[in-house]
Parts: structure tokens; sequence; C-alpha cells
């Protein structure tokens, strides 16, 4: 009986994630970066990031703070970049072919390699120091500026509409197709409308998303733990897979919403940009927050390694694949990437049984 009330509770705080983000979190955020005039890529890498990863981050955090579960955090993020590579990427493909634009394909995907490899290095002695948590944001804030002066390295054209625009645009027109399960949750929709400001009040409905994103993933975190102690598996394991997926759904949604609108690049740049940003920050910020006062952050590395090795060589894997087929992504591939996903899950559940 309580391994069904933590699984709801995981399943509905899933949902009122997703919807907390991409209803107000993300268009919040646009709101912002227009008042901040920033540019679409800038945007794109930094606040539409931040939107679509947040529930990684809180994760992290939380997990950070919880005696005995550090690496729960590590785990949701490591398994949240598997997620996105294989996953979205392989949805957005299967739902539309895509041709990418190469110079920011190869900007990401460098810097994303970069993000493995420090990620590869701190964790070989399974603990974290501030120096190696600092590097993380420092490196960050290089590829936020790589981001902004990489058109005038390698001019490239822009997809026609902003990411932010794009998602909006595509919510509103999936919100147009009722299903019975829509008509049920539209109660919950209505809750939360009124609970927040209107569209005017853009950093008002900022902050009250942060704080609905807090404190549902503290549920996510204490239900997950919970569950693991039930069915007696380590908590890594259960955010290599349940958590990673759970907190990608905003990503998912996003991504397979602009690839329906032709705009496939876009929605790969997205899901490798969010990668960025989940190991940079949503690693690099909560070990920076907690070593900053000399603590060593602990990381089980015996449930990690091999899936970070793994996340290394779909790297490769999705480079390779895409210079050989000219910067073009179809059906095929994509329902490859979703099968490596799924025979990986598959081993995973396995090493815990």
């Amino acid at each position: 009986m309580l391994l069904l009330g933590y699984s709801l509770a995981l399943l509905a705080s899933f949902y009122l994630l997703a919807l907390v983000c991409d209803r107000y979190f993300v268009l919040s955020l646009d709101k912002i970066s227009e008042k901040l005039k920033m540019n679409s890529d800038m945007a794109g890498a930094t606040l539409m990031a931040v939107g679509s990863s947040a529930p990684e981050l809180f994760v992290s955090i939380i997990a950070l703070f919880k005696p005995g579960q550090e690496a729960l955090g590590a785990g949701t993020i490591v398994g949240s970049a598997l997620f996105n590579v294989l996953v979205i990427i392989g949805a957005s493909a299967m739902v539309r072919k895509a041709f990418i634009a190469w110079q920011p394909i190869i900007r990401d995907l460098s810097f994303y390699t970069l993000s493995i490899i420090l990620l590869i290095i701190s964790f070989w002695d399974g603990r974290i120091t501030l120096m190696e948590a600092s590097l993380f944001l420092l490196l960050y804030v290089i590829y936020v500026f790589a981001v902004m002066k990489w058109k005038k390295i390698l001019p490239y054209k822009d997809e026609n509409k902003d990411p932010i625009d794009a998602v909006e645009e595509g919510l509103k027109k999936e919100s147009k197709k009722k299903t019975f399960i829509a008509h049920f949750l539209n109660g919950i929709k209505y809750i939360l409308d009124f609970i927040f400001p209107k569209e005017k009040h853009y950093w008002m409905a900022f902050l009250l998303s942060i704080v609905f994103i807090a404190g549902l993933s503290w549920v996510l975190v204490e239900s997950a733990v919970e569950i693991a102690h039930i069915l007696n598996i380590p908590a890594v394991i259960i955010g290599l897979t349940i958590l990673a997926a759970g907190t990608s759904v905003p990503d998912l949604m996003s991504s397979i919403i602009v690839a329906r609108q032709g705009r496939g690049g876009m929605a790969i740049s997205n899901a490798i940009g969010s990668n960025i940003f989940d190991i940079l920050i949503g690693l690099g910020l909560p070990w920076v927050i907690v070593t900053i006062g000399g603590k060593i952050v602990p990381v089980a590395t015996e449930n990690l390694n091999s899936s970070i090795i793994l996340l290394f060589a779909t790297v490769l894997s999705v480079l390779f694949f895409l210079m050989a087929k000219k910067w073009r992504i179809g059906r095929f591939a994509g329902i490859g990437l979703v099968s490596i996903y799924i025979l990986y899950l598959t081993w995973t559940i396995l090493q815990a049984i």
C-alpha cells in the first residue's frame, strides 16, 4: 500500500512539474528574455535551458542535503542526459525528418563532450571538491560566451522562430486537442491558472514557479527514496531511470512540438543544450553550495561510471552519424536511438535486481 501511495505521489509530481514548467515558468522566461533584449541563441542556451532543466537542478540540490542520498541527484542528471540524447533526439527524428545546421551542433557537442570529460575526471576518485565544482560553473560561463559570439566565428542561419516562441505556439495548438485524460485533468489546470498571476506579471509568475518546482522536486526526491527502500534497490538507480525520465518530460514535450513544426534542428539543439546545463549547472551549482564551506561531496561511482561512459559513447555516435548523413536525421535513426535507450534501461534495471 505504501508503494502505491509513493508511486502515485511520484506520478502526480511529474505531471505537475511538466505543467508548471511549460505553462508558467518557460513563458515567464520568454517575457524576461524580451525585457533583457536577448537574442535567440542566448535565450535558447540560457533561459530555455533553465526552464526545461529546472526539475533536475532542484532534485540535485535537494538530494545533496539529504544524508546518504548525495548520489541521487547525480544519477538523475546522468540518466536525464542519456534520456535527452537518445529519447528526445530519437523521438524528434521519428516525428519529422530534420536537416540540422552543423555550426551550432558542433559548438554544443564540443562543449557537451568537455562537460562529460570534466564529469569523468571529477568522479574518478569518488569525491567532489570546491575546485572541481567551480570548474563546472566556469565552463558554463565560457559556453554562454561562445553562444553569444559563435555566429561571428561560424556564420549560420537561424530557424524561423525563437525556441521559446515556437514552444509557446505549439503548446497553444496542443491544448486544443481534447482527450478524456485532458478533460479529467482540466480541473488542476484551472486551479493553477487561478493561483498564478496573469501574463503581464511575469516576474511574479517566475518566482512562484520556482517555489512550485522546488516543492515538487522535494516530493520527487522523498518519494523516490522511499520507493528505493521498499524495493531494496540503490536510490541512484531510481535516479538513473525513473527520476531521469520523469524530470525530462518538459524537454520531451517541447522538442516534439517544435519537431512537428518542421524545426527538428531546434529540437536537437535544445536537447543537447539542456544536457550542458544539467551537467555544468545542475551538478556544479549544488556542489559549489555544499563544498564552499570546505565539505567534500561523496559520489557513489559504482552505479554511475558505466552510464557516464555510455553517455560519452552516445555523443560520439550522434556526431559521427550526423556527419555521415550530411547533417540529416530521420525516422530510422530515431527508432535506433530510442531502442538503445530501452536496452540501457533494461540493463540498468537488471543490475538492480
